[in-house]
């Protein structure tokens, strides 16, 4: 096996030698490429390594401490909060000048209105009183009633105490909806928004 790797190498290597370097065979005659047969190796690098920066401890202290005292800074603020439109007084509404000064009665009329509060006031109270005597008169004669029909039948009695569901009828008509058009296009609506974007 050797001996045959040797023939072929030593019958090429004239063969290449002879050959002319034309355009065609530039790779093979240049000497940035190989040939085939020799060994491959990468380009030549002409640049220095670069040489590592020797790291101050001194400045990478200076640096956190002057990270700490940012934040504190940021600490010792307080937060800012968004402000809500609706809980601010306008500023129209502290004006000492608007001030609405009341309509200053004359004695006649304030005498008057007197007056008529006190006999409202007394038409109110013998109202109260009236509905008062109606409702204790009502649950008395309910109560001699029941009585009376208790001592008649127990299932009687029994049965008036009983709720009656339909003593109060209720009935109720929803809502209707409207149908809706048919080939109805809805109008495009166009609007500013002027809401506040309040960045912290």
């Amino acid at each position: 096996m050797s001996s045959l790797l040797t023939r072929v190498v030593s019958t090429l290597l004239p063969r290449q030698n002879a050959m002319p370097c034309s355009a065609a065979a530039f790779v093979r005659c240049s000497h940035w490429f190989a040939s085939v047969l020799s060994l491959k190796s990468s380009p030549p690098l002409r640049a220095e390594p670069r040489k590592k920066k020797k790291v101050d401890p001194r400045r990478e202290i200076m640096a956190r401490e002057r990270l700490k005292k940012r934040l504190r800074k940021l600490e010792k603020v307080p937060p800012e909060f968004i402000p809500i439109e609706d809980f601010i007084t306008s500023a129209k509404c502290f004006d000492e000048m608007r001030v609405r000064s009341e309509p200053r009665l004359s004695f006649e009329e304030s005498e008057r209105r007197a007056l008529l509060h006190k006999e409202w006031t007394v038409f109110k109270h013998a109202q109260h009183q009236a509905e008062m005597a109606a409702i204790k008169g009502a649950m008395e004669a309910q109560r001699q009633a029941l009585e009376e029909l208790r001592l008649e039948s127990e299932e009687l009695y029994q049965a008036a105490l009983a709720p009656d569901p339909g003593l109060f009828p209720f009935t109720q008509q929803g809502p209707s909806y409207t149908p809706p058009l048919e080939n109805y296009e809805p109008p495009e609506g166009t609007y500013h928004d002027k809401t506040k974007v309040y960045t912290q």
